[in-house]
């Protein structure tokens, strides 16, 4: 007879690091960089608004936001 091996299951929700996000201003306000922090996000499907893109490329490693290393982070999504 062979042995049956048990895996177990492990929900969705166990594989997702749980991340904190900073609120996104009001569309008035103006934008400072000590609304933002670096807390792990590095692509521009993470990201809200194109400050908050530029904020991450300048001032957190391992982003991954601009692809042709112009300067300019998520030029499809915010930064146009």
């Amino acid at each position: 007879m062979t042995p049956v091996i048990l895996t177990p299951v492990i929900p969705f929700e166990a594989y997702q690091t749980p991340t904190e996000y900073v609120a996104s201003p009001e569309p008035d306000e103006p934008v400072s960089s000590n609304q933002f922090k670096c807390d792990g996000r590095t692509h521009c499907s993470q990201m809200t608004f194109c400050e908050e893109a530029t904020f991450f490329i300048n001032n957190c490693p391992g982003t991954k936001m601009d692809g042709n290393h112009d300067g300019i982070p998520c030029e499809r999504q915010w930064c146009k």
